[in-house]
Parts: structure tokens; sequence; C-alpha cells
């Protein structure tokens, strides 16, 4: 296949820009100098225009007549900011393109190697719009790209912002956060400071990442624990750029900016593969971007580590390895079930039984276990996956979420034929869990049938066990979650009093609080009979059923959490 300059070498001959002896004689001094083959035309073409034998215009003018593209003089434009900053520096270099202007369906640019297709079909999907082109000549495109990405005052956005955080943008502190990663110091600065922002995130164990624009400044927080914690936040000029960044990461488009999009970006961070799921929200000053930290090889919990005491541990081992039936975990987003329910399947995952999940999206890759993520988009849904999954013959089934009738009565159908089906419900409590199936229309008598459990949880703060120290709680303090005197005697309150571990927080990590639901003879005859939420409830307190802010004051007598965090998870019951 012919290169570009030898297309252009042999052009400008054919057309009579120069003579055929005086390219044959340069490309002899060259080859005499030492000057590899591949090389030749592109240094020949260098050697004729800087012995002014051929000038670089008429070389373009040339090749844009035999391509019959338009040429540009990049002296009378001025693209705007928000064009430059679609394409950004770093994507500008690389690919040799200057954004000219973008109508919203099509951007247009200006190159210099028409010929290099396969670059600019690249450049095209990472962008995900599409490019029209204009001719310049090589040296006129490369300083254009270096003047209007480093001149701010005229309309560029890209050096100047670098330049400020690498010189510490006036006590910023943007380059504060520790390195670390595959960050390397000649990174340019904006991608450095993305890289240390997730790595900074990932050390501090954060969940999710959040970058809000607001009208005077751009807001970057992290959830560690299940509170946000805001950090230093950069420069508002600097929003566009950092999103911009993020949104090339994350492979959405760069040029859409009215609706909402959803991305991914995989890193590695200490050995270790993360995912991160990225939200990209329009807003009133900009769009609002969270990322979701998902470190596929990290969740290998046992079931200790969720938070269970010795008997709701052996009881909820005996529900997960019944042969059929159906198990739900309840409570809000956020609440830990799926962290359960991987657990759960962990615990049981044997080579003797085959189990397939059906997930939106899977977030974990566990070894053993068929994961099938839902597309909607194709007809992939919950039920047209479940279908398909009862024909692979699985023992054990887990759904990511129970949403509709016809996902719970294949679910229920499911348990009947002998296979043990795991599912997460949105619902306050754990007996709510039986109402709600109702609700969504499955039958009062095959859920008695069906339902052998439910788990209600939420999750508290634990007690940072490296600065934990003995606290006496108040009076009040004790009156607000029931414990008497008596009781307080043979407590032992913690209260975390800060250290470099925890980030002086006093918590680190958390644990899961539980209301264990087991449907027995007594309460399938009641379910079979339609009774109601109140008449079930008081039924199971009767069995001896703890509530989750029962199960919250035996974490907080044993030193685990605090008053504080189990009151805000967790409601009184009034019996």
């Amino acid at each position: 296949m012919i290169s570009a300059d030898d297309y252009v070498l042999q052009l400008v001959q054919r057309q009579g820009l120069v003579t055929p002896d005086i390219v044959a004689q340069t490309c002899a001094d060259l080859s005499a100098a030492g000057v590899a083959g591949d090389a030749l035309p592109t240094a020949a073409l260098d050697r004729l225009v800087a012995d002014g034998r051929l000038a670089w215009q008429d070389a373009t003018d040339a090749l844009a007549a035999d391509l019959l593209m338009e040429t540009v003089d990049l002296n009378e434009v001025k693209p705007p900011r928000e064009v430059l900053e679609l394409v950004g520096r770093e994507l500008a270099e690389r690919y040799r393109v200057l954004p000219l202007q973008f109508n919203g369906s099509e951007l247009e640019t200006a190159i210099a190697d028409p010929l290099d297709t396969d670059s600019l079909d690249e450049l095209s999907r990472i962008l995900k719009t599409t490019l029209s082109y204009r001719l310049a000549t090589p040296e006129a495109l490369k300083e254009a790209i270096t003047r209007f990405y480093a001149n701010e005052e005229e309309g560029g956005a890209g050096q100047s912002l670098y330049a400020q955080i690498e010189k510490g943008g006036g006590g910023d502190g943007l380059l504060s956060l520790p390195a670390g990663g595959d960050v390397k110091p000649d990174d340019a600065p904006i991608i450095r400071y993305v890289n240390l922002l997730i790595t900074e995130a990932i050390k501090r164990r954060a969940s999710d990442i959040h970058l809000e624009p607001l009208e005077k400044r751009f807001r970057v927080r992290y959830r560690i624990d299940g509170v946000l914690h805001e950090i230093e936040n950069p420069p508002k000029r600097l929003q566009a750029s950092i999103i911009s960044r993020l949104k090339l990461m994350a492979e959405v488009s760069l040029a859409e900016k009215r609706i909402p999009q959803d991305g991914r970006i995989q890193v590695k961070a200490g050995g270790k593969d993360i995912d991160l799921r990225v939200s990209v929200l329009p807003t009133v000053y900009g769009e609002s971007i969270v990322m979701r930290i998902l470190d596929k090889e990290g969740l290998r919990l046992g079931l200790p580590e969720l938070g269970f005491f010795s008997d709701d541990q052996a009881a909820f081992q005996n529900i997960v390895t019944a042969a059929d039936g159906i198990f739900l975990v309840t409570g809000p987003t956020g609440s830990g079930k799926s962290t359960t329910l991987y657990a759960a399947l962990n615990y049981i995952n044997k080579p003797d039984r085959k189990i397939i999940t059906v997930e939106d999206p899977v977030e974990y890759q566990m070894l053993g276990i068929n994961q099938v993520q839902v597309r909607r988009e194709v007809g992939m849904t919950f039920s047209a996956a479940l279908r398909s999954m009862l024909r692979q013959a699985p023992n054990i089934i887990m759904i990511g979420e129970i949403r509709d009738l016809e996902t719970a009565e294949i679910a229920v159908n499911a348990s009947l034929t002998g296979h043990m089906v795991f599912s997460t419900l949105h619902t306050n409590d754990a007996p709510s869990a039986v109402t709600r199936l109702v609700d969504i229309g499955v039958k009062p008598f095959l859920v008695s049938a069906s339902l052998r459990g439910a788990l209600a949880q939420r999750l508290v703060r634990r007690i940072c066990p490296n600065c934990a120290q003995p606290y006496s709680p108040t009076p009040k303090e004790l009156a607000s979650i029931g414990i008497t005197g008596d009781e307080a005697e043979n407590a032992s309150f913690m209260k975390g009093a800060g250290c470099p571990k925890c980030n002086n927080i006093g918590y680190k990590g958390r644990r899961g609080i539980f209301e264990m639901f087991i449907v027995g003879e007594e309460l399938q005859s009641m379910i079979y009979s339609g009774a109601t939420l109140v008449e079930i409830r008081r039924k199971c307190r009767e069995l001896g059923m703890r509530s989750m802010r029962e199960d919250g004051i035996r974490k907080i007598a044993a030193g685990v959490t605090t008053i504080e965090e189990v009151l805000n998870a967790t409601v009184s019951i009034i019996e």
C-alpha cells in the first residue's frame, strides 16, 4: 500500500511542481546519508521544502485538487472554545487534526494527511460523531494546534489550563493527591489530575466519585462507607477539560451534552482490575459525572464479614442451602443487597452445582458461576434471560431484581420445579416481601408455597478497630435506643478516636444489620389465607424475629458500631 508522502511525492512530479530529476537526486543524497527506504518519501518532501524547491502550500493545493477536497487557511479561522474542548489537545496532537466547527451532527476538522483513513476512522469512533475534512499544510496544522490550545484568550482550552495545574493553580492544590498507578511525570496535567483523582478514591476505599458542576464552583466528592466527603475542588475554569477527559476515557460521545450517557472505564490499581461505571447527566451548570468503583476481584466475602452474629448466620446458611424455593434480600438502593447475594453464592458455589445469574449490570465476576448481562436494547430482559436459563438445567438461579409480574412468575415457577432462586426486592422490612410479591400480581398460594425466607438489611459504619476506645453513652443516648441501665453494664460501648488508617473519621468499613424472616408452617398458612402485613409481622415477632433496630442494638453493645449509626439507619418498631 502506497504511503501518503509517497503519493504526494509522485503527485507533485505529475503536476510539474518539481522535476523528476530533482526528486531523484534528492532521494539519492538522502539514501547516501543513511535514510531508510520507508522514511525516504517523508524525508525527501522535507528536504525539497527546506531547499526552497517546493512549497507546502502548493503540494497541499495539488493534493486537494486531486482528491476533490477543500483547503483551509488556518490563519483565517478561529475555532470556538467549546469546539476545541470536544477534541482536546491530546487527541488533536495524536491524530493531527484541528476541530473547526460543529453543527450538532458533524464535526468539521482541518487535517494534513487525508490518506491516513485508519486514524481518522478511529477518531470518529472515539468522538462518536461524523467528521468532515479540509486540508491544511502540515506545518500550519502543527502551529495552529499549538496556538489554539495554548492561548486561552484566543479561544483555546488546553495548554494554559494544564500550565496552571503544573504551577499549582494559585494554591488550588490539585496535585496534592499522592501519585500512583500508571501516572508518568510527563503526562498532560489534566490527564494526571484525573488519574490521581481515581487513584486516591481507590486508596481511600471510596465506592463513588461525584463531580458536580455548581454555579460558581466545580465540586468533587468521594463516597466512603456510605457518606459523601468533599475534597479540594478544582477551579471552575477546568470543569470542561476534566469532564471531557472522563467522557473520553468512558468512551461516550464528547459531542453529546443534551442527554444522559452511560459508559465504563477499566483501570489497573495495585495489581487489581478496577471497573468504573460512569454516569453522565446534563445539569443547569454543566454535565455531572458519577463514577461507581467496582473491584472485580475484591468481592470474596465470607458470611461473617457481612456482619452476621452466629445465630443469624446459622439461619442464613440453612435457607441458602435449601434444595428449592425463593430467598429474597430486601432494602433500599445502596443497602448492600447485591453484596449479600454474592456472598451467599460464594458460600454455596461447589463443583456439583450449576449456578446462573442474570444481572443488570454484572458488578462482580465470580469464578465457577455463569453470569448473564441484561441488555434491554436487544430484548435481553430479566424475563427473557430467565426463560432461556431454565433450559440450561441450573441448580441455583440468582435474579438481580424482581421488578414485574412476568419475572416474578418465572421465578416462582422455577422455585416450584426444583430450583433455588435468589433475588432482591425494594421493601422497608423483611415481612413486606410477601405483600410486595402479592402487589406485583403473584397469587398468595404461590407465595406461600415458594417463599423460604427474606432478609431485610441496612448498612452501618463499623468503628475503626485501630483507634476504637471505650465509651460511656449518656442516659439520653441509652434511652434513644431502649437500653436499660442493667443492660448497659454488660455492654462494650466503643467509639473511634480517629487515626491515619481511617482518615481521622473514626469509622472504617461497613457491616450489615439484619431482619431475618423465615417462612415456617404457621406463616405459610397465614400467607395462603391472605393475612395482612400487620398480622404477619405480629406473628413473626411472636416466633422470635428481631427487627433491624434490635440487631443494631446488639452490634452497639458488642462495640461494632455506634448509637448514631443505628439510629440513622433504622426505625423503631411500635408493637
